[in-house]
């Protein structure tokens, strides 16, 4: 790739600590995958229809509706963003969203050679402004990127927000593109897009985050069953088709063992409760992520970037986000006063959180 995320290659590459606050997914989910028979040499073009039929229903759309595949959410991205682009080059402008999850950012530079960027504000609360929007597409956007709930501040797109912007689509002409993955948290507080708008609205999501699936790689997208087509026959001629134990698995997980997923993600509701309880006590500023298990930062340090890799980790052993990983303008590590914890890493069962915060607060103050 010519636009490899920074983020994700500091991620991998950042050293074990005691006190990690920077996955903002469930970790430590262990279960009892027992299949029983399985016809291994089954092939689903079309994925299997008993697990469309379940995510169809969690959506409240339509079995053609929905593409799964094996590649997890970020797959999907890379894989929809290129074949939107490559079906009509010539709208080769996208516009994504500031501040965004820069990896979000990296697949569709990849891509659209021009880019713009939507801005939402921290003193909007980081709405999602549709009049800014509209300030800056053109007849050449293809494509506009967001994610709802906003990553990293977490602000929630209702459905008349959602409803302006994608009258806008319809005008121009152009597709929305919405990772929702931190929907899973609370389904029933965030729209899908293809609810507001089955023509020309696409979402992602997985449930690596909200459940601890990472390992899963399950995919699925919302779109148009044309587009959802043309999804399966890319996805054909590239990787071939989805794993079949992946969406058996899937669809285990989503019918007889859905309770043991609700009982994993509550254990983390309440970790984070917790943490609510200590960033007031002790007078953090931040965004709270109404429904995942985030909080967006606002630290007394100009520079958090340098001072998580040459303070924090090295020096206290404590791990956040910089801020500058979601404030990507060009190319460059820009100054942020911000960073994201996220408590996806911490043992529910055995949580340090009293001894972290008291590490946290010496690093600051070093």
């Amino acid at each position: 790739m010519r636009h490899r995320s920074l983020y994700l290659d500091w991620y991998v590459r950042t050293p074990h600590v005691k006190f990690d606050l920077r996955s903002s997914g469930l970790g430590n989910f262990k279960h009892d995958a027992t299949l029983g028979e399985v016809d291994l040499s089954a092939n689903y073009s079309h994925g299997s229809p008993e697990t469309a039929k379940l995510l169809a229903q969690r959506y409240s759309t339509m079995p053609e509706n929905v593409f799964i595949s094996s590649e997890g959410a970020s797959g999907q991205n890379a894989r929809i963003i290129r074949c939107l682009y490559e079906r009509n080059p010539g709208r080769n402008e996208a516009i994504v969203e500031y501040p965004t999850y820069e990896p979000l950012l990296r697949l569709t530079q990849e891509y659209f050679p021009y880019i713009k960027r939507l801005e939402r504000n921290d003193a909007e609360a980081y709405r999602l402004d549709a009049d800014r929007l509209r300030r800056i597409v053109s007849d050449k956007t293809g494509l506009v990127v967001l994610t709802n709930p906003h990553a990293p501040s977490g602000a929630i797109s209702d459905v008349k927000e959602l409803k302006e912007v994608m009258t806008m689509a319809g005008q121009f002409g152009f597709h929305v593109l919405c990772d929702e993955i931190y929907a899973e948290f609370d389904r029933n507080r965030v729209p899908t897009l293809l609810s507001v708008d089955s023509e020309m609205g696409i979402v992602t999501t997985s449930f690596s985050k909200a459940y601890g699936l990472g390992g899963l790689k399950l995919g699925v997208a919302l779109a148009k069953n044309t587009l959802v087509n043309e999804f399966y026959a890319d996805m054909l001629d590239t990787v071939g088709t989805s794993s079949n134990l992946v969406e058996m698995l899937a669809a285990k997980l989503l019918t007889e063992d859905a309770d043991a997923l609700e009982m994993h993600k509550q254990k983390w509701m309440r970790l984070k409760a917790e943490t609510q309880k200590l960033l007031r006590e002790k007078n953090f500023e931040y965004s709270l992520d109404t429904v995942g298990i985030t909080f967006w930062l606002k630290l007394p340090i100009k520079a958090t970037y340098k001072w998580v890799n040459e303070t924090a980790i090295p020096r206290y052993g404590l791990a956040f986000v910089p801020g500058a990983f979601f404030l990507f303008k060009e190319d460059e590590i820009v100054e942020s006063s911000m960073v994201r914890l996220g408590l996806g890493n911490i043992n529910p069962d055995e949580p340090n959180l009293d001894e972290a915060f008291e590490i946290f607060e010496k690093a600051l103050n070093p």
